[in-house]
């Protein structure tokens, strides 16, 4: 059986607390596609970091993977990069 690609995307959000929304309802609409979601920040005791890091792993096609990776590149404050894992 060949497997398929694997889909990862970073999502680097600056002002959480301003973009949260936006990205939120994304990850909502694509939920059925986001196989694992890891949320990252700096934080201690007497900080927390206004930005964030998300790594999500994509299941399904290359268009879904994309379709998503585009919308979130257009909220503002959000930066998106791609990687693509590919089994012979």
């Amino acid at each position: 059986m060949k497997m398929k690609n694997h889909f990862i995307l970073g999502v680097h959000i600056t002002d959480r607390v301003h973009h949260v929304g936006q990205v939120q309802q994304l990850l909502t609409d694509y939920g059925c596609s986001i196989r694992t979601r890891l949320g990252l920040h700096e934080t201690s005791t007497d900080f927390c970091s206004p930005n964030g890091l998300l790594i999500l792993e994509m299941i399904g096609d290359a268009k879904t993977c994309g379709g998503l990776a585009r919308k979130l590149a257009k909220v503002e404050g959000v930066e998106v990069q791609k990687m693509v894992f590919k089994h012979p």
